[in-house]
C-alpha cells in the first residue's frame, strides 16, 4: 500500500475514533480528495481499491483519447483513463505527485490518472449540496458539491466514471 494511502487511512481512523458531538448528530460521508488541474474532487473512500504511483501501460487502438490504455496490476488487466483529458483540460506530463486511483463499483474497475492526492475528507451530509442544474446535463457525473470552511469540492459519482463508452 502506498504511503499516501496509509496516511489517508490513518487520518480517517483518527477521525472515526474521536468524533465530535456535531458528528454524532449528522451522517458522515467519508471521501478521498484529489486534484485534477486546478480543481479538487472527491470520491467515496469505499470505492477505492488502491492508489499507486504511475506504472507502464499499453495503448489500445480505437479507443477515445482519454483512455490511455491498459495496465497490469497483479495479474488483472485494468483500463487507464486520464481525467484531465476526460474533463477537457490541458495536458500535463506526469510528475512526482501524479498517481493512479484504482476505483471499483461492483465488477467494474478502472484506473484514473490524477495530478495529486490530497486527504481523507469527512463531511456531514448537510455539508453536501446537490449538483447545480447547469451541471446535471454533464452525464450525471457529479454527485454533489461539498462545502468546507474555506473551499468547495466536487464529489464525483464513481459508477458514472466507470461507465464504458469505448
Amino acid at each position: 500500500m502506498s504511503s499516501q494511502l496509509t496516511k489517508v487511512l490513518e487520518k480517517q481512523k483518527e477521525q472515526i475514533n474521536h468524533p465530535t458531538d456535531e458528528d454524532k448528530n449528522d451522517e458522515i460521508v467519508q471521501l478521498v480528495g484529489f486534484i485534477v488541474g486546478e480543481e479538487e474532487y472527491a470520491i467515496p473512500i469505499l470505492n477505492i481499491q488502491e492508489i499507486i504511483k504511475p506504472i507502464v501501460y499499453t495503448r489500445v487502438p480505437r479507443t477515445p483519447d482519454y483512455v490511455l490504455g491498459i495496465f497490469n496490476l497483479r495479474g488483472n488487466v485494468i483500463p487507464l483513463i486520464d481525467l484531465r483529458r476526460k474533463f477537457h483540460m490541458q495536458q500535463q506530463n506526469p510528475n512526482e505527485t501524479t498517481r493512479y486511483i484504482v476505483m471499483k463499483d461492483g465488477d467494474n474497475i478502472a484506473g484514473f490518472v490524477i495530478d495529486k492526492l490530497t486527504e481523507a475528507i469527512r463531511l456531514k451530509s448537510s455539508q453536501i449540496d446537490p449538483a447545480p442544474e447547469t451541471l446535471k446535463k454533464d452525464k450525471g457525473m457529479i454527485y454533489g458539491i461539498g462545502k468546507r470552511d474555506t473551499t468547495i469540492l466536487t464529489i464525483l459519482k464513481v459508477e458514472e466514471l466507470l461507465k464504458r463508452d469505448f
